[in-house]
């Protein structure tokens, strides 16, 4: 007699990347493979990931950088963790504060500007402004594509965190808080909290994170690989459930639907005028997607990126073990499995060509050092 579990608690944060979750729930997906699925909210990444390593959460909405930090053994709580579905694309953007757009408009900047143009326009405002003390901008946490992208754009600007800009770190539903303070003069951070920061006056969006990574990865489903080995079958299920909710999601008939879903007081608990500039496309370019384009496929390729960017910013040792270990965190083979079309397990499997950001610099992931060299330094 099987031994696998089909009630699964999952936790997730409330942003519109938990979409496909909430759907599995909310439209039947987990029900039709007898999974009972029970969703927690949590406000911070901190928590999500400490309450999978303790195990009150077999499965979470998780930072894809995240779960390749915890399977590096880096610090705080250490553990492996499996990723094997992504969580979509995109949806994520630089939204700073009016003071700071001022400033950049007074140079002549314009909404709806490029990644480049933005990052040299706020460059320009450092050096003539502040000169006098930096930049302050905000990611969700310090393993997250969040910042990643945000120390990737900077630094093409030839601003660096010590040096130029200090980073803090802010769970997502308070970044509009942050903005209106004044704690920060910018942050990067999910749908719906940009929408929301300027709904409320207390920024605006600079740019997209598509615009510096057109579909760029963002989250995954995390799990603990010892619950994931004990419980192969579940994994499978609940891939199948998270699939089926993500096709749902992506289509354009259903969008009035999701946002009303998402804006529950279990789920994101607040205005679907806020949700639907970020799941219409309105903030965000077309290749943000659910399953479109392939965005569910754990693709290596990814991993390996944000690994290669830990390296790049003196957070780990660039190795083969290391390597290994970052890229042994995507399972496309699970995913590729659970959906019975082997196909998809290598579909742009550790290739680089995934990983094309605003810069058009060529990311090959048999080639690290080379990769790496090609940055300019601080």
């Amino acid at each position: 007699m099987s031994t696998e579990t089909l009630h699964i608690t999952a936790g997730f944060i409330p942003l519109l990347d938990a979409a496909m979750l909430i759907v599995a729930r909310e439209k039947g997906f987990a029900a039709d493979q007898a999974i009972d699925l029970e969703l927690v909210r949590e406000t911070s990444w901190a928590s999500i990931r400490d309450r999978v390593v303790i195990g009150h959460f077999d499965a979470a909405h998780m930072l894809a950088p995240m779960a390749i930090a915890g399977s590096l053994a880096l610090p705080p709580l250490p553990m492996p963790f499996v990723a094997p579905i992504a969580l979509g694309t995109g949806r994520n953007a630089i939204t700073v504060s009016n003071d700071l757009w001022q400033l950049l408009a007074d140079t002549g900047l314009e909404e709806g500007t490029d990644a480049a143009s933005a990052v040299k326009a706020l460059a320009r405002v450092k050096q003539a402004a502040m000169a006098d003390r930096p930049l302050v901008f905000a990611a969700v946490h310090t393993y997250s594509a969040h910042a990643y992208l945000l120390r990737y754009w900077l630094a093409e600007g030839g601003l660096f965190e010590g040096r130029d800009v200090r980073f803090e770190f802010v769970p997502p539903p308070f970044m509009g808080d942050a903005l209106a303070s004044g704690a920060i003069d910018g942050c990067c951070v999910g749908e719906p909290w940009n929408t929301a920061a300027v709904a409320n006056g207390h920024g605006r969006v600079l740019t997209t994170g598509d615009q510096i990574w057109a579909g760029g990865p963002d989250k995954v489903l995390g799990m603990r690989e010892d619950w994931a080995s004990k419980n192969p079958q579940s994994v499978h299920s609940l891939v199948r459930a998270l699939q089926a909710a993500a096709m749902w999601a992506d289509d354009p008939q259903n969008t009035q639907e999701l946002a009303e879903i998402l804006s529950g007081p279990a789920y994101l608990d607040t205005s679907v005028d806020w949700l639907l500039p970020g799941l219409s496309g309105e903030i965000s370019c077309s290749k943000s997607g659910f399953a479109r384009d392939g965005a569910t496929l754990p693709d290596r390729s990814h991993a390996i990126w944000f690994a290669a960017q830990m390296a790049r910013w003196g957070e780990v040792e660039l190795s083969t073990s290391m390597i290994d270990a970052a890229a042994a965190t995507y399972q496309p083979d699970v995913f590729a499995q659970a959906l019975n079309d082997q196909h998809l397990a290598a579909d742009g499997a550790e290739s680089g060509a995934n990983c094309q950001l605003f810069d058009a610099r060529d990311f090959n992931p048999k080639q690290l050092n080379d990769y790496l060299a090609s940055f300019q330094q601080p």
